[in-house]
């Protein structure tokens, strides 16, 4: 009676992160409304376990979990809100990092950022821009207008600071910066493409299955 009588609210995450071999639960990639004792139940049910040949990304979908509620419970109702899929990522141990890569790392961008800047002056002829400018304030003409250029530099950073809204690890406020947004929509789309890819490896290996039943 108790089974006829729920109703299990199931709401997918869109992404987790897992530790690798460890057992994935429901708690670890849903949020359940149901009867409290079968809400604790259903919370520890074990979906699926991360194998190697799995690699780094699992998807799992709502009709898996579905099944395997109603393999225990038959008779209760699930409505799903939200996410038709979660994106399992399993991480494995971490590597401590290398001073040596993260060295190299910066150097490579700080001086590739400089030469980008510079050809880029280059390209507009940023150096008679500025004698041109300085002629038109002072008056006089200056080939070597360092005071101005000085100044211009240090704008430069306090412009990338303003606008990247970000200094190491403090931020002036709770708008995402540039970079954040892009990193945001780079991994939905990467996201979608392992979804993608995932639910067609799904379908192959279905194919496969039906294939070998007699």
């Amino acid at each position: 009676m108790q089974d006829q009588a729920s109703v299990i609210y199931v709401r997918l995450r869109k992404q987790v992160i897992h530790p690798a071999g460890a057992p994935i639960r429901l708690r670890d990639v849903a949020r359940i409304l149901a009867d409290p004792s079968l809400e604790r139940e259903l919370l520890d049910m074990v979906l699926s376990r991360s194998e190697p040949s799995d690699g780094n990304r699992i998807v799992i979908d709502m009709l898996q979990i579905i099944s395997r509620i109603k393999a225990k419970h038959p008779s209760v109702l699930i409505e799903f809100i939200g996410e038709p899929h979660v994106l399992v990522v399993i991480q494995k141990a971490p590597k401590k990092p290398s001073i040596v890569l993260f060295v190299l790392v910066w150097l490579l961008l700080f001086f590739g950022a400089g030469l980008t800047i510079m050809n880029f002056h280059a390209d507009v002829s940023m150096p008679e821009v500025h004698i041109r400018i300085v002629e038109m304030i002072t008056g006089h003409r200056d080939e070597h207008p360092y005071l101005f250029q000085v100044a211009y530099s240090l704008g430069i950073g306090f412009g990338m600071i303003l606008f990247f809204n970000h200094l190491f690890k403090k931020k002036w406020n709770e708008e995402p910066t540039p970079l954040e947004v892009e990193m945001y929509l780079y991994q939905e789309n990467l996201n979608q493409y392992v979804i993608a890819e995932e639910y067609e490896k799904m379908r192959l290996a279905e194919s496969t299955q039906k294939g070998k039943q007699p």
